[in-house]
């Protein structure tokens, strides 16, 4: 496996602490009977931790849903682009950031176009998720982009060829842009323009949500914040076997080929999961037109759509407040800035994790445990592993079966070697 870059080993070595009770826990005890139970530290991944992965798609959905979009139809834009120009989204931001720009001019364009009474002037509001993987632990940058159906409040009416002609006006702005920036040759981008279909560039926009299906929003939600690869798919096979051990990996629908399942070595899961991370200090999902954070209208529309739409405040507000004084009647706080450890929780297993499982009281966390010598001497007593489990050394470079003389046979002294061949260097006449 070549090398990395260290973002992508402290994910791997990040990931290597996560939940272990070990390195460091939480413990929460009822008030009431007693009750405790210990909650290990998470190690907040952005490529290969499961948990810490499905805790941010779910925070990020409950954040959307209840704090940002309003209660207005919602449609799902998504732009794939040839493999070609693949590798310079996925190494340059700048570069992503452009063709993404050119997208949602586009899909401005044609939503002002769709709404006869919208003026020039009239703005979208989007939000708009970067893909660098693809659904086979393959490396496939794409931009996934939610936008509210319309201008504001404008009805729009849109088909299949409207979404038809906006991918020919993408396909052409962003080859036109690479080729203005030296990136791609004037042969390139003609080549691309000559393939079959659409030249590698495709646009789906099929999948829209009704204003009161706020269920079904945070669904696609989910779907669009999702991490690269799923648990449940993921199975070790030939443990202590001659062969090796191998990662199988089930897709989830057959590829072209008719491969339904994926057969890795070790080495090989990890190079395609160092390929996935997202690079540090750039945002996975971003904010456009009205619902961006500098946008003036962005709170009177949200606003606005919770009038209008008649919704009451977050699902989430409720479960936060029902997890800590483990009854419904609380009030919801005024104001929150991330959603809780236990509304995530409750949002994805439908279970209060802080209501006593034993008397129904509120639990609430006692102590955060990090000295090693305490540590251990609780876990002892609870009688679970008071260490962290070793790590395998590294292994040593593999040896290949080409016979080479790798010995250290040579002796200054020996006198030059004769050439099997003679050749005639003299200078001609």
């Amino acid at each position: 496996m070549a090398g990395v870059p260290s973002w992508v080993e402290r994910d791997f070595r990040a990931y290597l602490r996560c939940g272990i009770l070990a390195h460091g826990l939480a413990r929460a005890c009822c008030s009431g009977c007693g009750y405790d139970f210990l909650v290990a530290f998470s190690c907040k991944g952005r490529g290969v931790c499961p948990s810490c992965n499905a805790r941010r798609m779910v925070e990020t959905a409950a954040h959307l849903v209840d704090q940002v979009l309003p209660p207005l139809p919602v449609r799902q834009w998504v732009l794939s682009v040839p493999k070609r120009i693949r590798p310079f989204l996925r190494h340059n931001p700048a570069i992503a950031g452009a063709v993404l720009h050119i997208f949602l001019r586009a899909i401005r364009t044609t939503l002002r176009q769709a709404s006869p009474e919208a003026g020039p002037e009239a703005q979208i509001g989007t939000i708009s998720f970067l893909h660098r993987f693809g659904s086979s632990l393959n490396a496939h940058f794409h931009f996934h982009v939610c936008v509210i159906d319309g201008v504001f409040y404008e009805a729009t009416h849109l088909t299949a060829s409207d979404w038809g002609e906006l991918q020919d006006t993408v396909r052409h702005r962003v080859l036109r842009y690479f080729q203005r920036h030296g990136l791609l040759e004037r042969h390139v981008t003609d080549d691309i323009l000559t393939w079959q279909a659409s030249g590698g560039f495709s646009i789906d926009a099929s999948v829209h949500i009704a204003a009161r299906d706020r269920a079904g929003l945070e669904r696609l939600l989910r779907y669009c914040a999702r991490p690269p690869f799923a648990l449940e798919r993921l199975e070790a096979t030939g443990y202590g076997a001659p062969g090796g051990e191998h990662i199988v990996y089930r897709l989830p629908h057959p590829a072209p080929d008719g491969t339904t399942a994926l057969s890795l070595t070790p080495l090989e899961f990890l190079e395609r999961l160092a390929l996935l991370i997202h690079p540090p200090r750039i945002h996975r999902h971003r904010y456009h037109g009205v619902l961006a954070p500098n946008a003036k209208l962005r709170y009177q529309v949200i606003a606005l759509g919770r009038e209008l739409g008649g919704v009451e405040e977050s699902t989430s507000e409720q479960l936060d407040a029902q997890s800590i004084t483990g009854s419904s009647d609380g009030a919801a706080p005024g104001r929150r800035t991330s959603s809780r450890w236990a509304a995530l929780i409750a949002r994805i297993y439908e279970v209060l994790p802080l209501v006593c499982p034993s008397c129904g009281g509120s639990m609430s966390f006692i102590a955060f445990i990090t000295d090693p010598i305490p540590l251990r001497a609780i876990l002892s007593y609870l009688d679970l592993p008071s260490r962290p489990p070793l790590l395998s050394p590294a292994r040593a470079p593999p040896q290949t079966d080409f016979g080479f003389d790798q010995s250290s046979g040579f002796d200054p002294t020996d006198p030059e070697p004769i050439p099997k061949l003679e050749f005639d260097q003299s200078v001609p006449d």
